[in-house]
């Protein structure tokens, strides 16, 4: 295990040692920590002196009233408003948001992608942002865009949040940290991190180049799915969830702070880094989780379950049962079911499908669809397996099978995701993945019996 190593500069709270150091387990926790002793008040959230001199402040990621409030109490250096200034307008051209129609680039069918390559020119994690799809509306907080990332390079003395979204990060290549206002989170590929609405982070460049894909959520955050009958264990269980620990930076150097808000980016300019929560305690806070831990369930005697059975995260939307966002793992498992097709049917979905690899072979799809690639199924347009996958599927000795080193993800939304111009022009498309069905054979027979 390497050794975890914080910034030049950056004091953090006394973590546990081992797997767990820098973190605290638990999925939507209360937690209280600090960085240095006593900073944190007790009994009360707001006293008229903080210790060190500190400021308070709340964080509030729910209305006041929502049930329940999602809100940490930070303390901090400087208030915030000392981190945001007069701003000027920039452009980011490859980070879009919904609505996003390009008018001479066709969303309608069923799309693939190579990966998208990495490039010569310097990238950091605000440059290197590529969007690929957008769906629902960014101002009325429904919807989501998929993103892939290409970072090259740490921020230096810049910081950014996005007003508009949380973020869902998917490593893919390489290792990334996320220097927050609430302590430090590092990633790498099998792992994934939640980034809340209005979190103010530098994202820095552990192990390099770094490749991924981000489900940015316009909407409600994301939760822990309902497991109805399934009861309280396996698929995502909460202890294996890890918040950070306190950290903070007391610098004085120019820096900037980068905000996404409404679709746009704006820029200010400040005299310190804004890292300066000195304690905090609430239950709205980042997260990192392993993707290794998600124990999967399934079918054990016949039949193919729908795909939701293994989703590791929801953003629901205000139809029930509807999300706004699934975050849906397919990872190593068993399959067992007898006299049953097990692989993905065929069929069509009121949800859209953004499909993205991490590693190995997705069994529905042997050939094409490669580690870094996507692929994107959209609202009401049939897919399923290819040839390949259903020949074999259909004549397979049906014994126990294990499916090993496969590792594939779903952004799923109930909107339409509309394509960027760089998915439909930049991006290594696949124009014959369509042509992956292209040889699927009439096989129907009206004799009795006959299968």
């Amino acid at each position: 295990m390497s050794v975890f190593k914080l910034p030049e500069g950056m004091v953090r709270a006394p973590g546990s040692v081992g797997t767990h150091e820098g973190y605290m387990p638990g999925w939507g926790n209360d937690f209280e920590t600090e960085a240095l002793p006593g900073a944190l008040p007790q009994g009360m959230n707001s006293p008229q002196r903080c210790e060190y001199g500190l400021y308070g402040e709340q964080l509030s990621g729910t209305a006041f009233t929502a049930t329940p409030p999602e809100r940490t109490w930070c303390y901090r250096i400087r208030p915030s408003v000392k981190h945001s200034a007069r701003y000027e307008r920039i452009d980011l051209p490859y980070w879009k948001s919904a609505p996003h129609v390009v008018a001479d680039v066709t969303s309608l069918g069923q799309y693939r992608w190579d990966p998208v390559p990495m490039t010569e020119e310097p990238l950091t994690w605000l440059t290197g942002m590529r969007t690929m799809t957008t769906a629902g509306d960014v101002h009325t907080q429904i919807g989501m865009a998929s993103h892939v990332y290409l970072v090259t390079e740490s921020m230096t003395d810049a910081y950014f949040y996005s007003a508009d979204s949380e973020l869902l990060v998917v490593p893919q290549e390489g290792r990334l940290r996320f220097a927050t206002e609430l302590g430090v989170i590092d990633i790498a590929p099998q792992e994934i991190a939640i980034i809340p609405r209005g979190l103010v982070y530098r994202v820095e460049v552990l192990e390099g180049p770094c490749r991924g894909f981000v489900c940015e959520n316009y909407g409600q955050k994301f939760e822990l799915p309902a497991r109805g009958p399934i009861g309280a264990n396996c698929m995502a269980n909460p202890r294996d969830f890890k918040a950070p620990v306190a950290a903070f930076e007391d610098r004085e150097v120019a820096s900037t702070v980068t905000v996404k808000w409404c679709g746009q980016f704006h820029v200010t300019k400040i005299g310190q880094s804004p890292l300066d929560v000195v304690a905090w305690h609430g239950n709205y806070a980042p997260y990192k989780y392993d993707l290794r831990t998600y124990c999967p369930v399934g079918a054990i005697l016949f039949d193919h379950p729908d795909p939701s059975i293994f989703t590791v995260l929801t953003a629901p939307s205000a139809s029930p049962g509807t999300a706004n966002i699934d975050f849906v793992l397919f990872r190593d498992r068993w399959m067992v079911a007898e006299n049953t097709f097990r692989p993905p049917w065929y069929h069509k979905n009121v949800m859209s499908e953004l499909m993205g690899n991490i590693h190995g072979q997705y069994d529905a799809k042997p050939q094409g669809f490669v580690p870094g690639g996507m692929s994107l199924h959209n609202m009401m347009l049939p897919h399923g397996p290819d040839r390949e996958a259903f020949e074999k599927a259909s004549n397979a000795n049906l014994g126990p099978d294990k499916l090993e080193n496969t590792m594939s993800f779903m952004f799923e939304t109930r909107f339409p995701q509309q394509l960027t111009e760089f998915a439909g022009r930049e991006a290594p498309l696949q124009d014959d993945y369509i042509d992956c069905w292209e040889s699927l054979e009439k096989k129907f027979d009206g004799t009795p019996g006959r299968k």
